[in-house]
């Protein structure tokens, strides 16, 4: 089974990893938005230096030539800055959403080479989630956080170069207040962190009780549970808004925090430069020079504090996405494996022993033999370890011991792709996509023609029902084949299965959806699916598996009988009990 890292990173942590592994691919686009943002950062602090000569020459030494250049050249400089201002914002959001582009296909190809157990030990809602809100967390903070903060950092220091340049001491205090203010800014970033995780998991918990209730409204509305659904969503809700308030006030909380040690700045420095005028220490265009950068520095700190919130959800978002990405599949090729040569088609379990978890044990020293081009069925009560046979032979697991064998090559040595190209599965809950009924059918061979198509629907005995609908082939039966009856998806499954025209086919208790007389209609076109091919058949309904050439009764994970259908009633055993229960039933 596999499981979820739940690994705490720490922000340089993932931060290190954004950079290396999702930035550096643009370098060359992030060397030009540092380049511009280098060039807006210049043009700030040289307009702020300019005030000192436009007050000094013009207003008080009366230049009439300064009256134009200061001017034209203020006008330059904030034309060289607007134009680098655009060119860096276009190459950071490019970079941010290129990341975030990459992250999602990254993360969708990371999930689609999983181990089935991982969709098993997570909700389809979490998952999700994953891609929704903690993306779009991630896209907040590229899109606003990076480029600001690299921006106004930049811009920051030049203005502090502009500051010093024009009187240390007026500089120092200044700036004697910030670093006071750096302390509980990181810890309320801390907390920022922890409150997004725990929201970010109550979300995916809500998404998935979303997915739960819409696909089950039938069973809500059929027990009068609408009532009940309300009060548990509005009480996640209701925690869900707690979460998002509390994150609020403390995001809230560094800029008012920002404003109260600004002024005291503020006005320390207006008291102290303007005593070094009245004395005649500094010109007043030094100091009003030196204002004007203390002012303009002051919004790119304030900018960062507000936006260190943003930063930290967009962290702890992308921690969440890593722990994902570094969940390794268990289930993988060997680095010798070699394709799969299906010659004749023998499969064969040998002393099988399988556990999902230490305790519960699913397979329990199986060993069955199914001839090649011949049909077996598997039988017993549900629980009984039936499926997990099948999901074994898919390799969805591996054996803890023992092996599986088709043609005398263990499955473990052989591709996993090779390995489930050689086999066709029609599983008990058949699994239609948002999309046309020629696309489901197509899905079995990609690049198949509309006439393969059309022979496998007429195979299934789909055909004419497909035709009778306005749309015919281009029909769409919409999330999860809801638009069609069970037994309606059971057939289109069942050609997408003939489609594939595998050597080995596996049905999973594939008839269960369909009534007696789709069921009869679709038998002859299975026997004509199986002959050539080796067949493994997982069944409840015994009348459907009377012919096969071997049938293996299954029950707490350990073959109990063997043989075809007479034999197995002769014995009198538990075969005979089920079908005649089944017959009964009938």
């Amino acid at each position: 089974m596999t499981i979820i890292n739940s690994k705490q990173h720490s922000g340089r942590e993932v931060i290190g990893r954004l950079l290396k592994e999702h930035i550096a691919p643009y370098k060359k686009r992030l060397f030009l938005a540092i380049f511009c943002m280098f060039i807006v950062a210049s043009t700030a602090a040289l307009n702020a230096w300019m005030i000192q000569p436009a007050l000094d020459q013009i207003f008080i030494e009366k230049n009439r030539t300064m009256l134009t250049l200061i001017p034209f050249a203020v006008f330059c400089i904030t034309l060289i800055g607007a134009v680098a201002n655009y060119g860096n914002t276009l190459s950071m959001r490019y970079i941010g959403q290129r990341i975030v582009a990459d992250m999602q296909t990254r993360l969708f190809e990371h999930l689609m080479k999983s181990d089935i157990g991982l969709f098993h030990q997570q909700s389809s809602g979490r998952l999700i989630s994953r891609f929704t809100n903690d993306i779009n967390l991630l896209r907040n903070a590229f899109s606003n956080v990076l480029t600001a903060i690299t921006k106004e950092l930049l811009s920051m220091v030049f203005l502090l170069g502009v500051m010093i340049y024009q009187n240390a001491a007026l500089a120092f205090i200044a700036l004697v207040a910030f670093p006071v203010a750096i302390y509980p800014i990181i810890r309320l970033g801390k907390r920022l962190r922890r409150l997004s995780d725990k929201a970010q998991a109550q979300l995916g918990d809500f998404t998935s009780s979303l997915d739960e209730v819409f696909a089950g409204v039938r069973t809500v509305k059929s027990y009068n549970r609408e009532e009940f659904e309300v009060a548990r969503a509005r009480g996640v809700i209701e925690s869900l808004f707690r979460l998002y308030y509390k994150s609020s006030r403390i995001q809230s909380a560094s800029t008012p925090l920002m404003e109260i040690l600004s002024g005291v700045s503020i006005a320390l420095v207006i008291w102290y430069g303007g005593f070094q005028v009245l004395e005649g220490t500094i010109s007043a265009g030094a100091f009003f020079s030196f204002i004007t950068a203390f002012l303009m520095a002051y919004k790119p700190v304030r900018a960062m504090s507000g936006l260190n919130g943003v930063l930290q959800e967009g962290i702890a978002a992308a921690s969440r996405l890593f722990n994902i990405i570094d969940t390794a599949p268990k289930i993988l090729d060997k680095h010798d494996a070699q394709a799969l040569v299906v010659s004749q088609g023998n499969i064969r379990f040998e002393n099988v022993i399988f556990r999902y978890t230490p305790e519960i044990t699913g397979i329990d020293s199986v060993t069955l033999d199914i001839p090649a081009g011949k049909m077996a069925a598997l039988v017993g009560l549900s629980g009984g370890g039936k499926s997990t046979l099948m999901n074994l032979l898919l390799r969805f697991y591996d054996v803890q011991s023992g092996g599986i064998f088709i043609d005398g090559q263990d499955i473990k040595n052989i591709t996993l792709h090779s390995l489930r190209e050689a086999m066709a599965f029609v599983p008990q809950e058949s699994m239609l996509f948002d999309d046309t009924i020629k696309a489901n059918i197509a899905y079995g061979r990609i690049g198949a023609s509309d006439e393969e198509i059309i022979t496998a629907a007429k195979n299934a005995s789909v055909d004419d029902f497909i035709n009778s609908l306005p749309e015919g082939y281009n029909t769409m039966v919409g999330a999860h084949g809801v638009r069609l009856s069970g037994g309606q998806r059971q057939r289109i499954a069942i050609a997408r299965a003939m489609l594939k025209n595998a050597p080995v086919l596996l049905l999973d208790e594939a008839t269960s959806s369909l009534d007696n007389e789709s069921e009869r209609n679709i038998q002859q076109a299975l026997q004509e699916l199986m002959k050539g091919r080796t067949t493994l058949v997982v069944a409840h309904r015994l009348s459907t598996i009377v012919g096969a050439d071997i049938i293996y009764v299954i029950e707490a994970g350990k073959v109990i009988e063997s043989g075809n259908h007479e034999e197995l009633l002769a014995k009198r055993g538990k075969y005979y009990q089920l079908y005649s229960n089944d017959f009964d039933n009938d």
